[in-house]
């Protein structure tokens, strides 16, 4: 059995722990990553998931989470990047992205902007032609809340299969992970490697 690649991203920010984990994954069988906090735990897992490698995770004493990763056969290897092998270049075939960084619409009267932005998820829920990818960061995360008045139209864009990615470090600064309605929370090395790869980037 090949040697167990350690790697500690206890006490690092968002997105360091993801950036480690799949330099470590491309250049090892097995990777045991090692972080403390539950934003990190799930965008470690969930990289390793879209790399293709088996994926455990347990509590450890002291809020430490351990995640392994295994590297199953036809995984990204270090002759095989991930983010070239499985990320296609920009093109007007690429996913249709719409980014949401405010939890209003436009600038001026803020009771204004919350019925603009009211009305534009709801056009978009209903549109025939929906896009790829919905991001959530800054004050936008708040539009994927519980008991925000946008949720049931986001929850609508999800179950057509719109993929939902919402800032973590966003949720953690305003306190309201747990109030978190739909959507994967995700980090900025997704966020930037999506955005990167749109055919189409939207902000409202």
């Amino acid at each position: 059995m090949s040697e167990i690649k350690i790697v500690n991203a206890t006490g690092l920010a968002c997105p360091q722990p993801v950036m480690l984990a799949k330099e470590a994954i491309g250049k090892n069988e097995q990777v045991k990553v090692l972080v403390d906090n539950e934003t990190a735990l799930e965008n470690v897992k969930r990289l390793g998931t879209k790399m293709g490698c088996s994926v455990e995770s347990r509590a450890k004493a002291g809020g430490v989470f351990e995640i392994m990763l295994t590297r199953k056969a036809g995984a990204p290897s270090a002759q095989a990047d991930f983010s070239v092998s499985r990320t296609p270049a920009p093109s007007a075939a690429g996913p249709f992205v719409i980014v949401l960084a405010e939890d209003k619409m436009g600038r001026g009267n803020d009771e204004l902007g919350s019925v603009l932005i009211r009305a534009f998820m709801h056009t978009i829920a209903e549109q025939a032609q929906k896009p790829d990818v919905l991001i959530f960061y800054n004050t936008g995360v708040k539009l994927v809340l519980q008991g925000a008045e946008t949720l049931e139209d986001i929850k609508e864009l999800a179950e057509a299969g719109v993929e939902i990615l919402v800032c973590g470090t966003c949720l953690n600064f305003f306190e309201v992970k747990e109030k978190l309605g739909v959507g994967a929370v995700s980090n900025m090395y997704d966020i930037v490697e999506t955005m990167s790869r749109a055919g189409r980037l939207f902000s409202p």
